[in-house]
């Protein structure tokens, strides 16, 4: 090899390692995400109450995180696969060890802010109590409440030759103790502590709003149930177990699939652990002794400082609620300003085009266009796909309605939306039994897309009424979640959802569409030919602009394309809730990208995207995040918004949002997410859009309206 030559490889490394430096691990970068919902919980502008549920939010993201996340990778390193992350090259076990590492370092940060919001409640006579701070009188009141209310309940367990280690629930709670017998012999003991006989918030019956978990009275009076040894050490003890079923790898066509993802859902509960959580500090021995007892390495095993289950903050709040000061300012969804309910809202849709914007606007028009179909005599079909619904779905209650007058019902209903397999398998069999068409799955791709089209026959033709969103079907996240809804009867848009339908019905995927964008065929080629559109744009000195809100971004070729569009000198904003693997203001690379994250009141779900300027501009939105799973391993659609007001609201929206920095945080080039001041006053897009949407209406106050648990 020449001189040159070398020259010019070494150049290329440099080149290679630099655009690499643009890159985050997807799990960190998760990890992060879940910090800046950690940080709400010691935010002063947040109020008292409504912190606790972001500590205890933080929490069960972690679990999940543990459960799915984790549970892959670990799967990766027991098979022996050799898999790297794409990115950051880390192998599975590499990137385990970092969650751990970096798991342990945010339990120092969690313990603070919980003991800060703790202090914080004690002004407002709310105390959650340990033993230290009870009088002999109190502990002997407890110690009797025990005895009759508690111990009836439990089944102490001795660890032995003759008794095997049990079986531990996934994220249950249980009393480890290690027992010493006269003569020295030692065992492990283990008591669970989950119980629906007993309160987990035992409230002291001497001070009013002063609380001691179950599980500390259970650990604090061990030695009543074993009498016949001495208590050593004791700790309070949870397993997180690997939740990563997949029935994509089990579809078969001749198997009954609906049987096969109930089998699988009862396989979830009894996986291998991921993690082990102590809340006391047991000798080495011990640990040892009880991590192979589960079949897991000791670096999985964490010592937390604070409750191992913070779900009993809710029963605080639920003590707390008559103090309304303490709880975020009531807000309730608006009736859409578009639309006339004293009148038929499919006639109205027919019409003209007509946007959603949840949580501020409600989902009631929505729920009247699905009973509207189903008492319309014109009406043909309803066809739609469902993903995630409410326990007590009225999107349900009206297709079996439909299908009981007569309509054709054909439901799409995916199996296997992680954690509501069971819940979507329930929903499934009713609308089944109504006679409604089902189908399950499409085999190796999930269905994540949110479609609906009600066909209507006409004098002497036809007419779609299509919906497409970017959020679940379901009434209770419509109120938590950001998310946008599109009802047209644009018959390009309806032809082509048409299509999307007769492949699933079919059993396939589209491999072509005109106006829309369908994954997993024609989805992310279209993203990367409207970013290098944009590039074009920028070569040749005109506007050029690309924006982008997502809840993920970790699609490797759109962000390496995005990169390219940055160099070539487009301007690129986006708005990146959760993992974004992309790093921004790299010097010569991502000079040109903002990433911004705004975590707030609401989950911010809804995804937008925006290619060009002015009068080119094209804006869509979507079921689908930047992220290869749903961009080539899902049926996902976006949708391209036609109608001028609406694609003015999208991108007033977006802006909105873009310019958050009471809740936004701006991501540095050293990965790390900031505070920004934008203005002389901070901005809250969610209040900001909350309080349009009711001027919208000439609403003052917010109307009384029925709670949705």
């Amino acid at each position: 090899m020449d001189k040159e030559s070398k020259r010019n490889k070494k150049e290329e490394k440099r080149e290679e390692k630099h655009r690499l430096s643009c890159y985050t691990n997807r799990e960190l970068s998760w990890l992060q995400f879940n910090v800046r919902v950690l940080r709400e919980a010691e935010n002063e502008h947040v109020p008292l109450a409504e912190r606790l549920s972001f500590v205890s939010i933080y929490q069960s993201n972690l679990d999940e995180f543990f459960m799915v996340r984790v549970g892959t990778l670990m799967d990766q390193m027991h098979a022996g696969e050799k898999i790297r992350d794409n990115k950051t090259n880390m192998t599975s076990k590499q990137q385990v060890e970092a969650i751990l590492e970096r798991t342990r370092e945010l339990e120092a940060l969690k313990t603070k802010i919980y003991e800060q919001l703790m202090g914080e409640l004690e002004p407002q006579n709310v105390h959650l109590i340990n033993f230290n701070r009870l009088s002999k009188k109190e502990i002997a009141m407890l110690e009797t409440y025990f005895d009759q209310n508690i111990a009836p309940f439990l089944m102490p367990m001795l660890i032995g030759k003759q008794q095997p280690f049990p079986f531990l629930n996934n994220k249950e709670l249980y009393a480890l103790m290690l027992l010493t017998t006269k003569s020295g012999k030692s065992k492990l003991g283990l008591v669970p502590c989950t119980n629906s006989a007993f309160k987990r918030l035992i409230e002291i019956p001497s001070r009013p709003g002063t609380f001691m978990l179950c599980e500390d009275l259970i650990l604090q009076f061990a030695s009543k149930l074993f009498p016949t040894y001495s208590v050593k050490e004791k700790s309070i003890l949870r397993v997180t177990r690997n939740a990563d079923i997949d029935g994509i790898e089990v579809y078969d066509e001749d198997l009954d699939y609906r049987g096969v993802m109930e089998q699988l859902i009862k396989q979830r509960t009894r996986l291998s652990p991921v993690r082990v959580e102590l809340s006391h500090d047991i000798n080495k021995k011990t640990c040892k002794e009880l991590a192979k007892h589960l079949g897991i390495n000791m670096k999985h095993v964490i010592r937390v400082d604070t409750p191992l289950d913070l779900s009993f903050v809710f029963q605080l709040q639920h003590y707390l609620r008559d103090r309304s000061e303490l709880f975020y300012e009531k807000r309730s969804p608006c009736d859409s300003p578009a639309l006339n309910m004293k009148e038929s809202v499919l006639d109205q849709i027919g019409k003209k085009d007509v946007l959603l914007s949840y949580p501020y606007e409600s989902m009631k028009p929505f729920l009247r266009m699905l009973h509207e179909a189903a008492e319309d005599e014109s009406v043909i079909s309803i066809r739609m796909t469902l993903y995630r619904v409410a326990d007590q779905s009225k999107i349900i209650d009206a297709l079996v309605e439909a299908a009981e007058n007569g309509r054709e019902v054909i439901v799409m209903v995916e199996l296997r939306a992680r954690f509501d397999e069971a819940n979507n398998i329930e929903m499934s069999r009713r609308l089944e039994e109504a006679g409604c068409h089902i189908i399950y799955g499409l085999g190796k791709y999930k269905v994540h897309c949110k479609l609906c089209q009600i066909v209507r026959k006409r004098e002497d033709d036809f007419q779609y009424i299509t919906q497409i969103g970017t959020g679940n079907y379901n009434e209770k996240t419509a109120r938590l979640y950001t998310d946008l809804s599109l009802l047209t009867a644009n018959r390009d848009i309806g032809t082509d959802v048409d299509k999307v339908f007769r492949s699933l019905l079919m059993g396939e995927t589209v491999s072509h569409i005109e106006h829309l964008m369908v994954a997993p065929h024609c989805l992310q080629n279209k993203v990367l030919a409207l970013i290098e559109d944009e590039i074009e744009k920028a070569k040749h000195g005109r506007p050029s602009y690309i924006g982008v809100k997502l809840n993920s971004l970790t699609d490797k070729d759109i962000i390496e394309k995005l990169i390219d569009a940055s160099e070539a000198g487009v301007k690129i904003e986006l708005i990146i809730r959760g993992i974004c693997c992309l790093v921004p203001a790299v010097p010569e690379l991502t000079e040109n990208i903002t990433v911004i994250s705004v975590v707030g009141r609401f989950l911010e779900h809804s995804r937008i995207y925006r290619f060009g300027v002015g009068e080119e501009e094209k804006v869509y939105i979507s079921s689908a995040d930047f992220m290869t799973r749903n961009t080539l391993r899902r049926v996902e659609v976006a949708v391209p918004i036609y109608d001028l007001a609406i694609k003015k609201q999208i991108c007033h929206i977006f802006d909105t949002v873009l310019a958050d920095d009471a809740k936004g945080k701006m991501q540095t080039r050293n990965r790390e997410y900031i505070d920004r001041m934008l203005g002389e006053k901070k901005l809250d897009a969610q209040e900001v859009l909350y309080e349009e949407a009711y001027r919208a209406i000439n609403r003052e106050e917010p109307e009384k309206e029925e709670e949705t648990e």
